[in-house]
Parts: C-alpha cells; structure tokens; sequence
C-alpha cells in the first residue's frame, strides 16, 4: 500500500520550505568542511608559533596526526549517529550533532594553554569530539532532504545541501586570508623570525569563526519536524505524518488524508541480517566502496595543496608567519571559486536529467584520466615552477570530483535504502568513505616527506601518487558500472524494492 502522504510529497512541487530545508542542512556541511579543510592554514601559523627550531614549519607527522584524529572521529559519529537516527527519529539526534559541532570548534580555538603540547593535545581531543558531530551530521542531513524532497528534483536538493561544503571549504580560506591580512597589518614588518605572540590568537580566531554558521541555524533546526516517511514508515504513526506535513508543506488536505489508516507493514528483516545482505547487500558495497574510493582522491588532493603551493607557486621572499599562511589560503580560494564550487553546482543542474550512475562513472573516469596526466609528465611539469597548465590540470581533479562521485556517494545511500535503514547505510557507507579520507590524508602526505636542501622533495614521490590515485579512480569506474543502481526519477520506496 502506497500512503497518500509519501504519494504527495514525491508529487509535490518545489516550494519555499525546500529552500529552508536546504540551508538548514547545508549549514551544517558548510562547517564540516571548514573544520576539516582549515587545517593546512592553521599548520603553518602554529609552525611559525611553536616549531621555532624546526625552521618554524609544522611537522608532517603532526600534520597527518590532526587531520586524521578528526576524521577518526567522523568515522565512529557516522556509524553512531547514523543508527541512532533510524532508532530514535532523525530530528531528536540532529541537533545534538549541531551542538557537538558548534561547541567544539570553539573549544579546539580555546585550546586551554599556550605551551606547544599542551595546545596539541588539548586541539586534538576537541577535533576529535568535532569530528563525532561532523560524522553524525552526514547521514542525518542526506536522510532528512532526500525524505523532505520530491521524486523530480530529488538529487538536485540533495546535491544542493552537499554543495554547501565547497563553500565551506572558500569560507575557511576566505576567514584565514581576512584574518591573516588584519593581524599582518599590525606585525609592523616583523619579518619570519619575528613571530609575535599575538599571531597565536590568528589561527585561534580562525577556528572559533567556523562555528557561528552552523549555531545560527540551531533553533531552525529545532524546529524542523519528523520527516513523514520515518513518522509513517518506521514510527507508524501515518496522522501524526499528515499533520507535520500540512504544517510545513503547502499540499491540499485531500491529498494527505488516508482512506486507510492501516499502515504498511514493516519489513521483517533485521539489519544486517541473511536477508538484509541478500536485498540490500550489493548496493551496500557499492555504496561504501566507492566512498572509499573517491575520499582516497579527494582528500589526497587536498592535503596536496600545501606541497603544490610550496612546489610551484612559494617564492624566496622573506616571510612573517601572516604572508605564508595568507598565500598559501589565497590559492585556496582562487581552486575554491575556480574548480571546486562549480564541480558541485554543475551536478545539482544535471544530477535529475544525466543520472547518478552516469555522473559518477563519467568523474571517476576523468579524475583517472588527469591524474594520469599530471603524473606522467610531473618531471616535466616541475621544470618551470609556476606552469599555469599543470594548475588548471591539479584544479580539475576538484571540479571532475564535486562534478562526480564526490557528490553522487553522498546522494545514493540517502536514496536506495528502506526508511528504517537508511540513515544507518548512509552512515556506514560514509564511515567507510572516511576511512579512504585517512589514507588520502595521512598516506600520501607521509610518502612526501622528504627534503632536499632545506626545500620540500616531491617531484618523484608526488608523481607516484598521482598515477596510483589515477588507478584508484579507475576501480572506482568499475565498481559503479558493475554495482551501482540508478535511483534518478523513482520514489524512495520504489527504490528500496
């Protein structure tokens, strides 16, 4: 039986609350990834700061240690809050995620104290209770658009909050070369050997500023009610669905109002059972491996940006710990607005008219192919330090990946699963996903650790990792062709058959 309220929404037309649906969501993506993508500015001020004599550069060993503590976290919030969101209702748990988040990216600026280990030890606990908020966010923003959106433009809204995270990652760039720009113009010329003690309150300033989007939209959040299909599929509460709906939805009565109020009867499987695997299986490791596979390339990609930016564009100027970290986000910004923000926009136009599997396929196979490029010739690219080719090639893996898999792995686990599993799977498939964002982060950043001269060594070990990141986007090709399911143009139940 097909209940005239899930029938409604899959109809209903686009309107206001969509809109509000989608900020309110999306919010909380802005913040992922500016915590997440800030690390590499705040590194190079906290060198400056506390590394005085190892040449006032951070560790690459401390680096890995802090961009993967929060990914760990964001692991074990995915698994977490993604079945808690399916056993106790997405709304409850979804502002406890907010407040996680909010609460401690101001305590990973606080800190505590001002002596190195002290502020690493004390950064590392509150990044990783971040990334528990972050993870729990994942699974339940995916979850609550994809059941809040119609079956037309599903993708597109789903997409729309993903892509929140691209202006994230513009955000934190943007804060660093704001705040790096007003603190330079009080250093009074100080030169790099000249770290000011106020430069310590820099990097702290720019990890409290992420917080304020998120917390703005937390009473909003609160006021969201249940979305109808967990009330009516997993609850069973069909007229307490019907009037959340006409609360928040502009649907006529009559086409809410149930003939019947028998609800459907649940499935009577466990999860992670005989038959759960048998149903649902196939498309559980495609949805998680391919997470795995695109989080491996993306990450890496991005935590490449420091040696790329040292390799091809750092000149010999004298530098205080301002001008380094202000460079280095004012190429962030100029990959940002350039590449990534319009990968993610370009699948919210044709994610309703190409297809999921088609997109993912396609990025997947054009990440592949550029990476290739770049690693074949990264001899040759490397001769003239700021060749403007190979940067237009580095910043197409972020366009080819927010324009493919990137956004599909976040989109199709929102849509494949049945109502009280599907918070759960988006949870696992992204928990995986995170595990290929710490290869991607620690693996890679690790095989560049070499120095010649005092200068960062990466011609031959980062043209390794470009080809084997290339071969990884090639499985990732695969997989999809072969596991992945099409769910452009169908309900969420006609999907979970």
């Amino acid at each position: 039986m097909v209940l005239k309220v899930l029938s409604a929404l899959d109809g209903a037309r686009t309107q206001f609350y969509h809109f509000k649906a989608i900020i309110i969501a999306g919010m909380s993506l802005f913040t992922d990834a500016y915590d997440l993508f800030c690390i590499p500015s705040i590194m190079i001020l906290i060198g400056r700061i506390y590394y005085e004599k190892n040449k006032y550069v951070t560790p690459t060993k401390v680096v890995s240690i802090m961009a993967a503590i929060a990914l760990v976290g964001t692991v074990i919030g995915q698994v977490v809050f993604g079945r808690l969101g399916d056993l106790v209702g997405r709304r409850r748990v979804y502002g406890i995620a907010l407040m996680i988040m909010v609460l401690s990216s101001i305590g990973c600026g606080f800190s505590i104290c001002t002596t190195k280990n002290c502020v690493l030890v004390s950064m590392g606990l509150f990044r990783f209770i971040l990334g528990l908020g972050i993870g729990g966010d994942y699974p339940l923003s995916a979850t609550i658009m994809s059941e809040f959106a119609n079956k037309r433009t599903r993708g597109a809204f789903i997409g729309a909050v993903f892509s929140m995270q691209g202006f994230g990652i513009l955000a934190t760039s943007a804060v660093t070369v704001v705040v790096c720009e007003i603190f330079k113009s009080t250093a009074n010329g100080a030169s790099k050997d000249q770290t000011t003690k106020v430069s310590d309150i820099a990097w702290r300033l720019i990890l409290m500023l992420g917080a304020i989007p998120a917390g703005l939209t937390f009473y909003w959040r609160m006021k969201m009610p249940e979305t109808a299909r967990y009330t009516a599929l997993v609850e069973q509460k069909i007229v307490q669905a019907t009037m959340d709906m006409e609360k928040v939805m502009e649907i006529p009565m009559d086409q809410i109002v149930e003939d019947n109020l028998l609800p459907p009867t649940p499935p009577p499987y466990p999860l992670l059972s005989k038959q759960f695997f048998q149903r649902h299986g196939r498309y559980l490791f495609s949805c998680s491996f391919t997470w795995f596979l695109v989080d491996i390339a993306f990450y890496s990609s991005n935590f490449f940006q420091s040696r790329i930016y040292y390799d091809h564009l750092q000149t010999n100027e004298n530098k205080n710990a301002y001008k380094d970290a202000l460079n280095f986000a004012t190429f962030q910004v100029i990959i940002a607005a350039c590449f990534t923000i319009p990968g993610y926009w370009f699948t919210v136009y044709f994610i309703d008219r190409i297809g999921r599997v088609k997109i993912q396929m396609m990025g997947f196979f054009l990440m592949a192919l550029v990476y290739l490029a770049l690693g074949i010739s990264y001899h040759a690219w490397t001769k003239n330090k700021q060749n403007k080719g190979f940067l237009i090639l580095y910043g197409l893996t972020f366009f080819f990946a927010n324009f493919g898999p990137n956004t599909t792995t976040f989109i199709v686990p929102a849509e494949l699963f049945p109502a009280r599993f599907r918070s759960t799977c988006h949870g696992i498939s992204g928990a995986i996903g995170k595990v290929g964002a710490i290869i991607g982060s620690v693996g890679f950043v690790w095989v560049k650790n070499h120095k010649k001269d005092g200068k960062p060594k990466v011609i031959d070990d980062m043209a390794a990792s470009f080809i084997i990141l290339a071969g990884v986007c090639l499985l990732g090709t695969a997989v999809t062709y072969f596991f992945t399911r099409e769910t452009m143009g169908r309900s969420l139940e006609e999907n979970e058959d």
